[in-house]
């Protein structure tokens, strides 16, 4: 792949660059900078949206037809890269980088219409209802029911893990409708109104001492099977479908930029031999991720999905975030040991306990710690890359 710009790519990135200048505010710039994990509270990610909708730039990968900008593969990853760079903050993928492209792949006339435009304006704010207490890794064996009964389904049973149900309007769900056959058959796959009566949200707690996920209750919770996206029993194949979104993609830019500020902390350790072999293998995986990136993109540009590769992607990247958080760690020394929520806080007055580079690096760490599960562990990643890729 031609790794060097070309003068409209050039061209590009200065419009990038520009708009960003001007529109990202310091105090956007601020929550960029402080966020611990994929995901930034909507009061915050939901502003940049917004202005990023207003420009046409709300979804780098969806196409015109359904109100993406049709940028090209060099400029989906320009522009991220852009924004990594500017620390802008990052938007909620769910919606736009999840169940969106599902959308436009099974959903009915009807349900594009309706949600697609609600997505990219925010006004509709999603949560995946995947994983359940006993069914995580091996999310086949979910038993979250739902029963038949005329024009509805009827929902009970519980999700876990699910990340920003507490601001969530809109989910996502796998449920089991029938218990007939393998288990991967009897799925299907669910659009869900959390307002609706008998959907309980229970918070839980990470070690970092954040609310992010949840615990989400369904007791005789009613949905029209209208809102069922693809066929009765055949969720699986729209699951699989969305995962390989969820697992792939657009990491190596924001892992460029965790290992700037690394460096940026790391003075007084670059004499250790020892830690800076490790920064060196840290830059040649983010590296390796980022060559990677791109063929996936060139293949989304040409209609495809990311299929097997994503898995590589998410293993990859993971692994790599991983290392970058334990260096993080190591060379802000002593200061990543004092727990400072509130100085991260966007728009506090609270001043951080040591340099600005090391307040996040703790929360990081334990943050990613799930990088290697979420999505689907990295173990089962590599099963698919042997069998789809390797032929095993």
């Amino acid at each position: 792949m031609d790794l060097e710009l070309a003068p409209e790519d050039l061209a590009f990135r200065d419009e990038v660059r520009a708009f960003l200048a001007e529109n990202l505010t310091p105090e956007l710039r601020a929550v960029g900078e402080r966020q611990t994990s994929v995901f930034v509270e909507p009061q915050h990610s939901l502003v940049w949206q917004r202005i990023l909708h207003a420009r046409g730039w709300a979804a780098p990968s969806w196409p015109r037809e359904y109100g993406g900008p049709g940028w090209t593969e060099m400029q989906r990853y320009i522009f991220a890269a852009e924004s990594a760079r500017a620390r802008a903050p990052s938007l909620a993928p769910m919606g736009l980088r999840m169940v969106g492209p599902v959308l436009m792949r099974y959903g009915t006339p009807e349900q594009k219409a309706h949600y697609l435009p609600r997505i990219l304006s925010g006004e509709d704010y999603w949560c995946q209802g995947y994983s359940e207490p006993g069914a995580g890794s091996d999310l086949a064996s979910l038993q979250l029911r739902a029963e038949s009964d005329g024009d509805d389904y009827v929902l009970s049973g519980s999700k876990i893990w699910t990340t920003h149900a507490q601001f969530a309007n809109r989910m996502f769900c796998l449920v089991r409708t029938s218990s007939q056959g393998k288990p991967q058959a009897g799925i299907t796959f669910l659009l869900l109104d959390m307002a609706s009566p008998g959907i309980t949200v229970r918070p839980i707690i990470t070690l970092a001492g954040e609310h992010e996920v949840n615990q989400v209750f369904f007791e005789g919770v009613r949905t029209p099977k209208a809102n069922r996206l693809g066929e009765e029993n055949q969720g699986w194949t729209v699951a699989k479908y969305l995962l390989e979104f969820e697992r792939g993609g657009g990491s190596a830019p924001g892992l460029k930029v965790q290992l700037g500020r690394v460096e940026a902390m790391a003075n007084g350790l670059m004499e250790d031999p020892h830690y800076r072999r490790q920064l060196a293998e840290a830059q040649i995986a983010v590296e390796a991720i980022d060559i990677s990136e791109r063929r996936v993109l060139s293949a989304l540009a040409g209609g495809k999905n990311p299929g097997p590769a994503s898995s590589m992607l998410k293993a990859q990247g993971a692994e790599a975030m991983q290392r970058i958080d334990e260096l993080a760690v190591a060379a802000a020394g002593a200061y990543a040991g004092v727990d400072q929520p509130e100085a991260r806080q966007a728009g506090s007055n609270v001043e951080p306990v040591g340099p600005q580079e090391s307040l996040t690096a703790m929360a990081r760490y334990l943050n990613n710690r799930a990088a290697s599960i979420y999505g689907g562990s990295n173990e089962i990643q590599r099963d698919i890359i042997a069998r789809l890729v390797l032929g095993l």
